[in-house]
């Protein structure tokens, strides 16, 4: 009798062992996932920009009719933003969240476009606009995603070292507000 409690006893140690294994290496696999995902991101969003590239260059009838354009000298490069949430029915934006990111606005031969890189990803490419001394930027989701994404951002105070204006996100069926200050970068 007292060998086979001794006996579930040890069984009882040595599987409890193996689940511990099995976590970490479970663990390890979301870490996995999740750098794969991210790279996911990046390539997708390159993918956008490139089909948005193709699409303009269709849409061009002639090609002695193509005009290049360029953001104002004032506003290419890179700037350092501070964007900051000041309205939010959304779970995932708090009211007083921050995020510091770099902004570059470049530009290829048919569209403006802004870039937001943190810690050297990009994390984002809005298809731009600038018309009225205004810098109008947009982000969307396409259909196949899960949720439902639509960022504007409108910066309307321009001059030579700082931008200001907003941004506002909608997720499915709610909306966040976030103010935003680009400073011109001194890289």
């Amino acid at each position: 009798m007292k060998n086979s409690i001794l006996l579930i006893f040890l069984l009882l140690l040595f599987v409890s062992c193996d689940y511990k294994d099995k976590e970490n290496a479970l663990n390890l696999r979301e870490k996995q996932l999740l750098n794969k995902e991210k790279s996911f991101a990046q390539k997708e969003a390159d993918y956008q920009s490139l089909l948005k590239m193709r699409d303009s260059i269709f849409s061009k009838k002639d090609a002695d009719s193509i005009k290049i354009v360029q953001w104002p000298q004032e506003i290419t490069g890179s700037w350092i933003g501070k964007v900051i949430c000041t309205e939010s029915n959304c779970s995932d934006y708090v009211i007083g969240d921050q995020r510091t990111d770099t902004w570059e606005f470049a530009s290829d031969s048919l569209q403006l476009f802004s870039k937001i890189i943190n810690n050297n990803n990009l994390v984002r490419l809005y298809s731009g606009k600038f018309e009225n001394n205004e810098i109008k930027l947009n982000f969307k989701t396409d259909s196949t995603a899960k949720k439902k994404v639509d960022m504007n951002v409108l910066l309307n105070d321009i001059s030579d070292t700082k931008i200001k204006g907003i941004r506002t996100i909608t997720v499915d069926n709610c909306i966040a507000k976030f103010s935003v200050e680009l400073v011109r970068s001194t890289k």
